[in-house]
Order: structure tokens, then C-alpha cells, then sequence
């Protein structure tokens, strides 16, 4: 497998760029901080007047990290004009260093989540559009031509948190949607929608949730929508991290974490081999080889700990990894000697 990397000021500028965009959130604190406990977790929000009425606003998981950001969001605020001219510099850099940016549909679209709170409320992209943002993350170059082939955005978050946080997204995303040219599809049996579907480009978006046994619809009460539950999913989704969408000067999304993703796509891939997904279980193959291949490399510790995680979860887990690392031989040889 031929990995090239990006050159190391295009790395730095990423990573400058990922933690302006990270102050640039915090900056935008203007009420009192308070903690919450909830199922062992402690979640962070802002207290702020609105006319007569207090309101609460979700932050996100207490870490030393946020409480940091926090902390100084006064100067922050104080920066704010040099941090903007600053991302709009890096975003340039990152372009003419070969990042792939996100096309003008898409891009609006994440922009609008980010902006309405869903990324901020547990929404977690997955699928192609967070595979392209590897790109950042890992420092590696990735295939414009397999990155091109789908414009669909998929977007992932947990019932229980989502039921916990007691916030909701300050536009519903069906309302965002609409706006966008995209139709709702609703399902067949209970007419419950969590996908729409662009006419003019045939672009779909789906909302979807970890399933523990059946794999129903459920609501996502923070993201305003209902979102068709899968099984593996829990495993993808778990401890996400940030990433940056070149669209304008960023947009800050969630996506899994990439040895997390690599995993699951060895799952799904098996999951969807036979029938009419077998186009998309190739795509899950050569997804995961790519990661593997680089992860080995770079991140062994945290792709071993991934595998093995997968593994350690029952025979079902492991009869779907296997089975598709069958037909992998040298990612299969790529994980076996992480141990």
C-alpha cells in the first residue's frame, strides 16, 4: 500500500487550525459554567439570562482540556478578529497543500449543523464524509476519486445521551433540510422520517443510533430528529473526537475515532456482503485497508487496542471481523503482528 503523507507544515497548519476552531467555541461563552452529573459522566453547561428567564446551555463533557478553554474565555473573546484572519489563513494553506475540501452542498449542510448545535449535542458523522476528514487527523493523502463517489452525510448519536444532555438544537435539522432542497423519506411500516433524500442529486442524509437487539426507530430528542438504530454502531461512536471540514474557514464537526472506525467498517463490510450492498461492502474493504495500513504504522498501540476491544465483545463481533478478513489477507497480516 503506498501511504503518502502531507507535508509537516500542512500537519501543524491543521492541527493550528483544529484548536482555533476549538477556542473559537469557548470564545463564545458569555454566561456562568455549571457542572451536572449524570450515569458517572460530569457534563459542563453555560447559564445565561435571556430577558426575564434563565437558560442553560450544553458545553460538553468535563475535561481538564475544555475547563482550560474555558477558563480564558474572555481572552478569547478578545482575539476573536486576529483568530478568524488566522483560520481563513490556514484553510488557504491547507488547499494549496492538496486537502480535499468539502463541495458547496455539503459544506452549507455541516456548516448549518454546526451552527444549530448538532455537533455541539452529540451528533457524530460517520460514514464517507467522516472518512475524508482522516485526512487531517492522520496527515495522509486520500484518494479524490473514491471520496467523490457519494455526497451522502450521515450523522450518529447515542438515545441515552441525547436524552440526558436536557438541551435540543436550536433549528430542527428537517427545518435545515427543507431549506437545502431535500425531501423527507418516511419509513415504510411506521412512517417515522430519519432520512431526506436531494432530488436534484439524488444526496441522502441519515440519522442514525446504536441498536442493542432490534434494529428500530428511535428519537433523538437533543438533535430533534428520529434516527434508525443499528447494531456495531455503539462501538463506532464511542469517544469521538473533533475535526475541521474545509468549507469556508472550517466548519468543527465530531467523528469517530479512525482505529474505531477502521474496526467497524470490517463489521459492516461483512454485514452488507451479500445482496444489493455489495458495491458499499468493497468501499468498507478498501476503507479499512487504507486505515489499517496507516494506523499499523503510525498509531499501533491504538489500533491494537480497538481490535482487540471488537474481539473481546462476543462470537457474533468476532465471526463478522474474521470473515471479512478472509478476503483481507494483508490487513489480517497487518493485525496480527500488532500483538
Amino acid at each position: 500500500m503506498n501511504i503518502i503523507a502531507h507535508s509537516r507544515p500542512a500537519v501543524v497548519a491543521y492541527q493550528d487550525l483544529l484548536r482555533l476552531h476549538l477556542d473559537e467555541r469557548a470564545a463564545a461563552l458569555t454566561g456562568t459554567v455549571e457542572s451536572r452529573a449524570r450515569n458517572g459522566r460530569v457534563y459542563l453547561y453555560e447559564r445565561f439570562r435571556l430577558g426575564t428567564e434563565m437558560k442553560s446551555r450544553y458545553i460538553g463533557e468535563d475535561t481538564p482540556e475544555l475547563r482550560a478553554r474555558l477558563d480564558r474565555a474572555q481572552i478569547l473573546r478578545d482575539e476573536n478578529d486576529a483568530r478568524r484572519k488566522r483560520m481563513t489563513r490556514l484553510v488557504r494553506t491547507l488547499r494549496a497543500e492538496g486537502f480535499i475540501s468539502q463541495d458547496r452542498e455539503t459544506g452549507s449542510m455541516l456548516l448549518a449543523f454546526a451552527r444549530a448545535g448538532v455537533f455541539r449535542l452529540g451528533g457524530t458523522l460517520v460514514g464517507t464524509s467522516a472518512y475524508g476528514l482522516y485526512q487531517g487527523e492522520l496527515g495522509v493523502r486520500m484518494d479524490y476519486e473514491e471520496l467523490a463517489q457519494t455526497g451522502d452525510v450521515d450523522l450518529a448519536s447515542f438515545e441515552r445521551l441525547s436524552v440526558a444532555l436536557q438541551d435540543r438544537v436550536e433549528e430542527d435539522p428537517g427545518t435545515m433540510l427543507s431549506a437545502l432542497r431535500f425531501d423527507p423519506v418516511p419509513g415504510i411500516h411506521d412512517r417515522q422520517v430519519w432520512r431526506w433524500r436531494q432530488s436534484s442529486s439524488e444526496a441522502m442524509v441519515e440519522f442514525l443510533t446504536p441498536a442493542f437487539g432490534d434494529e428500530t426507530v428511535k428519537p433523538l430528542p437533543a438533535l430533534g430528529v428520529s434516527a434508525q438504530a443499528l447494531n456495531y454502531l455503539n462501538f463506532l461512536i464511542a469517544d469521538p473526537i473533533h475535526a475541521v471540514a474545509l468549507y469556508r474557514s472550517g466548519v468543527l464537526v465530531q467523528i469517530p475515532r479512525p482505529e474505531r472506525y477502521a474496526i467497524h467498517k470490517l463489521i459492516v463490510a461483512d454485514r452488507r456482503r451479500d445482496g444489493p450492498d455489495q458495491l458499499k461492502s468493497r468501499k468498507d474493504r478498501a476503507q479499512a485497508a487504507f486505515l489499517i495500513g496507516v494506523l499499523a504504522e503510525d498509531r499501533p498501540d491504538e489500533l491494537a487496542e480497538a481490535y482487540e476491544d471488537a474481539l473481546s465483545r462476543g462470537p457474533r463481533w468476532r465471526a463478522r471481523i474474521e470473515a471479512t478478513l478472509d478476503r483481507m489477507p494483508e490487513a489480517a497480516d497487518r493485525l496480527a503482528m500488532l500483538g
